[in-house]
C-alpha cells in the first residue's frame, strides 16, 4: 500500500512538473513573439504613421479597428506552441528578411505599396521563428487580415472604382426603369424627368466594399465550425452584397428625386443618414445567406451515416 501511494504521489508530482514546464514554454513563446512584434512596430513606426493618415479619410476610417480585431482573432484562434525544428526557424528568418528587403526596395524607389505590405511577411516570419511552420495555420489568417488596414494602391483604386461606378449606375438605372421611372443614362449620370442624378466617386461603393469585405473576412475566420467552402462563399459574396446595398441607396435617391422632393433634403437623407443603415442592411443580407447555406447542404459525419437497409434487416433478424 505504501509503494502504491508513493507511486501515485510520484505520478502526480511528475504531471504537475510537466504541466508547469509546458506552461512556462507557452509563456516564453508568447513573450518572445510579442516582444519581437513590438520591436517590429517600433522599427516600422514611420510607415505606420503614414498609413494612419489614410485612416482619417472616410474610405479607410475602419483602419483603426483592424489591428485590434486582428489581435482578437489571433487570440481566439491560438494553439499551443510546440518544439520548433531548427529548419523552421531558418524559414521564419528568411521570410522576415524578405519583408525587410521588400521594405528597403519600397523606400529606395518610393513604392509605398511595397513599404506598406512588408509588415505582413515580417510578422509571419516572427511567428514561424517562434512557433514553427504549424503556426501558419492559426496565426496566418489574422496576420494577413492586417492588409485591410492598408490604403489601396492608386492603380487598384482606378481599376475598381470606375467599373463599380459604371455597374452601380447601370443597375440603378435598370431598377428605376423597372419601377416605372422615366430615366436614361449618360456616362455615370442618370437623367431623370426633373433632375440629374450623378453617381460620383462617393457613390461608387468602394468604401462600402472595403469595409464589408474586411468584415466578411473576419466572419469567415471566426466561423471555424463552418466548412471551408461555405466560408469561401461568405468571403466572395461580400462583393455582390456591397454592390446590391449601394444600388438600393442610389435607386432610393432617384425615387425621391422623381417624387419632386427637394434635392438637398433627398441628398442629405440618402447620402448622410442612409449611410448608417447600409452596413446593417449588408449584414442582414449576409445573415440571410448564412441561414440559406446552413439549410442548403447538411453534412453528415461518418458515424451518423445510415447503414444500408439490408444490413439493418439482417441485424434485426439475428436478434
Amino acid at each position: 500500500m505504501a509503494n502504491d501511494s508513493e507511486a501515485g504521489g510520484f505520478k502526480q508530482t511528475n504531471k504537475a512538473a510537466t504541466a508547469s514546464f509546458l506552461q512556462d514554454r507557452q509563456f516564453q513563446s508568447w513573450t518572445m513573439a510579442i516582444s519581437l512584434s513590438l520591436i517590429l512596430v517600433v522599427a516600422y513606426f514611420n510607415t505606420l504613421s503614414r498609413i494612419s493618415q489614410a485612416w482619417t479619410t472616410p474610405q479607410y476610417s475602419h483602419g483603426y479597428l483592424v489591428p485590434l480585431f486582428a489581435a482578437v482573432l489571433l487570440w481566439l484562434r491560438r494553439e499551443p506552441f510546440v518544439r520548433v525544428p531548427a529548419i523552421h526557424r531558418w524559414w521564419g528568418a528568411a521570410l522576415l528578411a524578405m519583408g525587410v528587403v521588400l521594405r528597403a526596395v519600397g523606400t529606395r524607389y518610393v513604392l509605398f505599396t511595397f513599404d506598406n505590405i512588408a509588415i505582413i511577411p515580417c510578422l509571419m516570419g516572427i511567428f514561424i521563428m517562434v512557433g514553427g511552420l504549424r503556426t501558419i495555420r492559426w496565426a496566418g489568417p489574422p496576420i494577413v487580415f492586417l492588409v485591410f488596414m492598408l490604403p489601396w494602391p492608386r492603380i487598384l483604386v482606378d481599376g475598381i472604382l470606375r467599373p463599380l461606378q459604371t455597374m452601380a449606375t447601370a443597375c440603378s438605372l435598370y431598377t428605376l426603369q423597372t419601377l416605372g421611372v422615366d430615366a436614361f443614362r449618360v456616362g455615370n449620370r442618370i437623367e431623370l424627368e426633373m433632375s440629374t442624378l450623378g453617381v460620383v466617386d462617393a457613390c461608387s461603393g468602394l468604401r462600402m466594399l472595403t469595409i464589408f469585405v474586411a468584415l466578411a473576412a473576419a466572419i469567415a475566420m471566426i466561423a471555424t465550425s463552418r466548412p471551408l467552402w461555405e466560408r469561401l462563399i461568405i468571403l466572395i459574396s461580400a462583393i455582390p452584397i456591397a454592390l446590391t446595398v449601394n444600388v438600393i441607396r442610389i435607386t432610393l435617391t432617384g425615387l425621391l428625386y422623381n417624387l419632386h422632393i427637394g434635392q438637398e433634403f433627398a441628398h442629405q437623407l440618402v447620402h448622410d443618414w442612409a449611410g448608417y443603415f447600409m452596413m446593417p442592411m449588408a449584414l442582414g443580407l449576409l445573415f440571410l445567406e448564412l441561414q440559406i447555406l446552413s439549410r442548403l447542404i447538411i453534412e453528415v459525419s461518418p458515424q451518423h451515416e445510415l447503414a444500408p437497409a439490408g444490413i439493418g434487416i439482417q441485424s434485426e433478424s439475428k436478434r
